[in-house]
């Protein structure tokens, strides 16, 4: 069960969400006022598929997975978000129901903004409209991305371009999270997914380090596995 804080200016947490930092501080301030803030323990659900809310959630400190479940009851990871992230969907049709799972990986803390109030500002500040839209689009492109892999892309293709797409340009990966949430990200079993990585572990690609971190020996080809049709 979540726990309410007591009211108070929540400014530093409006300010590490990316739709927000142009704000001016007055700005902030603004969107603050309506903010209050929850801590949630590690297992809680901040909301499930089906419930009707109309808040946005900014994660300040921990993580939350966010998933989906299919017709057979299978869990479909979507994404783990960290701090200076958001979560909800903001309606402007009023209260609609959610489609996704969020679940507390993590002890973490959450500033709550009120929908209603913040589509008034919205209309006050164009900016924020335009910037939360960007980021809807960028979600949206990256679940039919996702999508697409998963129906055309072979096993080895989605692992080998989620480890180039984690790593970032870096020669390391550290999981944020199970690699179980890891494997349904990705479409796959955690045992698909244990195999492949002892696979490409033994062919030269990686190297497995305890159960989060993983080295990339070989990223050309990780590549080449990526570009084979």
């Amino acid at each position: 069960m979540c726990r309410c804080e007591h009211k108070k200016s929540h400014a530093n947490c409006i300010e590490s969400v990316p739709i927000f930092g142009s704000l001016s501080r007055e700005e902030m301030l603004e969107i603050a006022n309506i903010t209050s803030a929850k801590t949630f323990e590690k297992g809680d659900m901040v909301y499930m598929a089906g419930d009707k809310s109309n808040n946005l959630y900014v994660l300040h400190t921990g993580r939350v997975k966010i998933s989906r479940l299919g017709i057979s009851g299978k869990e479909q990871v979507i994404r783990v978000i960290g701090p200076g992230e958001f979560i909800g969907e903001l309606s402007l049709f009023g209260s609609l129901p959610l489609t996704d799972n969020a679940e507390v990986l993590e002890t973490s803390t959450m500033c709550v903004i009120e929908g209603p109030k913040l589509k008034e500002l919205m209309a006050k500040y164009t900016s924020i409209a335009f910037k939360v839209m960007d980021e809807l689009s960028k979600r949206l492109e990256k679940a039919e991305n996702l999508i697409e892999a998963i129906s055309l892309n072979s096993v080895e293709q989605r692992l080998a371009q989620a480890l180039l797409t984690l790593a970032d340009g870096k020669n390391e990966v550290t999981l944020n999270m199970t690699k179980g949430d890891f494997a349904s990200q990705m479409g796959m079993s955690q045992e698909t997914l244990s195999r492949k990585l002892a696979v490409f572990q033994a062919e030269g690609m990686i190297e497995l380090k305890g159960h989060k971190k993983i080295i990339i020996l070989n990223k050309a080809g990780l590549e080449e596995i990526c570009a084979d049709v």
